[in-house]
């Protein structure tokens, strides 16, 4: 914690904001190897390696309707309760995505218009371990459904007992989800990309999951398999002026900090004194977490960094492209307006990162790793494909097509112009 910057000069901002690396070259040879096993023996390769990397044999790879049954049963109604509640928050925020099909007469009687379909089929990746994040879930499988994907196959790992997280199962019963699988890890991905004797092949997969995940998405991608984006270890960055509360940011940067050793922190504070205060604050509430140690590691590539003037501040920010942005200040809609790269922000003392993680209604599956330059968080817009239509009358033909013809011939492209010619000579 002793990464402290005062007024970086802009030539330094590249060095100080650096993340954490991880070189997935060095992991390449063993993801590959455990992808082409799954893909040449498909449920045998899968169970090997479950039993191999998360220590229980199964005989079957799908989770029953009796274990999902068996599951509702065991989870706490305070938490059925606020999970309805993040339900319909989250299905009303992506609801309002939906796009009206309106058709634009670009030429008179040519007629254009684009139409959202869903994605046929998609994978869904839950991980499971230390963290079963069963609010992922809600995250992708609510605007997939929305969506109208035909077919929603979602992987998650078993347990020692070869049990799925309950209150994952609670979920998936709750968005309608059926197809559930004991997977995890990179057998999962490569399931879920080659397709099993039991697990259907999709066309694109969704989801978190740690290095080797991140790496088998990245590689199968590269066979023609979507995914969702390019991911990395989470991260917030924090604005912070004299206005802030440093208890709070405290607990913003150790919400981060708890997913993961390689996560990382940044606060831009307008004065020293801020960090300072921000500094006693997690060393007291790092305390209390359970945890404690995985926050603390992360802690290790936190960034502390003083610029005082407004403006820097933010190109500075923007420049990091955090997945999670808080502006911590009396003035934090104004501010809003000087962010460019993000992936999600929020706005004011009182909205946590850790809301929009669970409960507001956006989306918290982010681009990490600066990719938020390019890329935005999954919405509703990710499990759709857009296709243009048009019509054309005769009227519609005779009147741009000679625009077409003479273009087409300064191309050198004579076919196309004669499908254009052709028509227009049949008039």
């Amino acid at each position: 914690m002793e990464n402290v910057f005062i007024n970086p000069a802009k030539e330094q901002w590249s060095s100080i904001l650096k993340r954490p690396v991880i070189d997935n070259r060095s992991l390449e040879s063993t993801v590959s190897a455990v992808l082409q096993e799954v893909r040449l023996n498909g449920d045998t390769a899968v169970k090997k390696y479950t039993a191999q990397f998360d220590g229980i044999e199964l005989t079957d790879l799908r989770v029953t309707q009796a274990e999902i049954a068996e599951a509702i049963e065991l989870v706490d109604e305070i938490l059925k309760t606020a999970i309805q509640t993040a339900k319909n928050n989250i299905t009303l925020f992506h609801e309002n995505q939906r796009e009206t099909v309106r058709q634009v007469q670009t030429t008179k009687n040519v007629l254009c218009w684009r139409k959202s379909v869903g994605i046929q089929k998609v994978g869904l990746y839950i991980p499971g371990g230390t963290a079963p994040l069963f609010s992922t879930l809600l995250m992708l499988g609510i605007p997939a459904t929305l969506a109208g994907c035909e077919e929603i196959i979602v992987c998650t790992p078993p347990d020692k007992n070869g049990k799925v997280n309950p209150v994952i199962l609670y979920v998936a019963q709750l968005i309608g989800l059926k197809n559930i699988y004991k997977i995890g890890g990179v057998q999962a991905i490569a399931s879920l990309a080659y397709g099993t004797e039991t697990v259907p092949q999709v066309y694109k997969i969704f989801g978190p999951g740690n290095q080797y995940v991140t790496c088998a998405k990245q590689l199968v991608n590269k066979e023609g398999v979507a995914i969702d984006m390019p991911a990395g270890p989470s991260e917030v960055a924090v604005y912070a002026d004299e206005t802030s509360n440093a208890g709070f940011i405290a607990a913003d940067l150790l919400s981060q900090a708890e997913h993961g050793a390689d996560s990382q922190v940044v606060l831009v504070a307008t004065s020293q004194a801020i960090i300072d205060n921000v500094k006693k604050e997690i060393a007291l509430q790092l305390e209390t977490l359970s945890r404690k140690e995985v926050a603390a590691k992360a802690l290790a590539n936190s960034r502390f960094i003083v610029i005082e003037n407004v403006n820097e501040a933010f190109a500075l920010l923007n420049e990091y492209a955090a997945e999670h942005l808080i502006i911590a200040s009396d003035n934090a809609k104004h501010l809003g307006e000087l962010v460019i790269n993000a992936g999600s922000v929020f706005l004011g003392h009182y909205s946590p990162e850790s809301v929009g993680d669970y409960a507001s209604g956006t989306n918290h599956t982010l681009p990490t790793n600066g990719y938020a330059k390019a890329y935005s968080g999954v919405s509703l817009d990710s499990f759709v494909k857009k296709i243009t239509y048009q019509q054309l009358s005769k009227d519609g033909i005779k009147n741009i097509g000679n625009t077409v013809e003479i273009m087409a011939a300064a191309e050198g492209l004579d076919a196309h112009k004669n499908a254009v010619t052709i028509r227009l000579k049949s008039l």
